[in-house]
């Protein structure tokens, strides 16, 4: 499915150095499926010890229940390489993250998945979020355009071309290696008979024609 621009409604987190952990406890890391994992996002900050909600977690606020679009500050995501804290966020409902920064390996990680991760200077990540503590603020990431627009004003992100591309395609890593598909089997075609000594009949079939 391709995505060319989303809009919706914002939740100001604001803090620094959200790790991995705190999105997905490592206990939680034995579930294995996608599919019900957001019910365990940020689930120290959620829950108390007695697995009651903390009224104080923005999150369980009901005006942020159907927020999409997570406003971080910096380093957001930093720590452990658990993919599980994108499948959680995804899961929850979350489609876009604005930060200043993200740790590398989540950031891949989103990518994979379709999480749309923006780069934002901190004044206007503070002036998003505190525009989205009304509960009402709509924000819009044009993907095309590489512009984030909220409350009527309109701010532009560098975004690595490849990413932007395959956010917009909606197109896997298999997917896009399809694409390749002729170009390779030329590449192939132009390697020495040594090198195919070892390839499986149908790839020599495709190769030589």
């Amino acid at each position: 499915m391709t995505l060319k621009e989303y809009s919706g409604k914002a939740v100001p987190l604001l803090m620094d150095n959200v790790d991995t952990d705190q999105l997905i406890p490592a206990e939680f890391l034995k579930l294995l499926e996608k599919r019900g994992l957001g019910k365990y996002l940020f689930y120290r900050w959620r829950y108390d010890q007695k697995g009651n909600e903390n009224s104080e977690f923005l999150l369980n606020d009901p005006k942020f229940k159907d927020g999409t679009v997570l406003i971080g500050l910096r380093n957001f995501g930093i720590g452990s390489s658990r993919e599980n804290a994108v499948w959680a966020l995804v899961d929850f409902g979350f489609r876009v993250v604005l930060a200043e920064s993200f740790g590398d390996i989540f950031y891949e990680n989103a990518v994979k998945n379709g999480l749309i991760l923006v780069k934002l200077d901190i004044n206007t990540l503070k002036k998003i979020g505190e525009l989205a503590k009304s509960g009402n603020l709509i924000v819009t990431v044009d993907l095309e355009k590489k512009q984030v627009s909220y409350g009527g004003r309109s701010i532009g992100f560098q975004m690595d071309e490849s990413v932007r591309k395959r956010l917009i395609s909606g197109k896997s890593e298999i997917e896009i290696t399809l694409d390749y598909n002729e170009k390779i089997a030329l590449f192939e075609s132009k390697m020495p008979k040594f090198l195919k000594v070892n390839m499986e009949p149908e790839q020599r079939k495709i190769i030589e024609g």
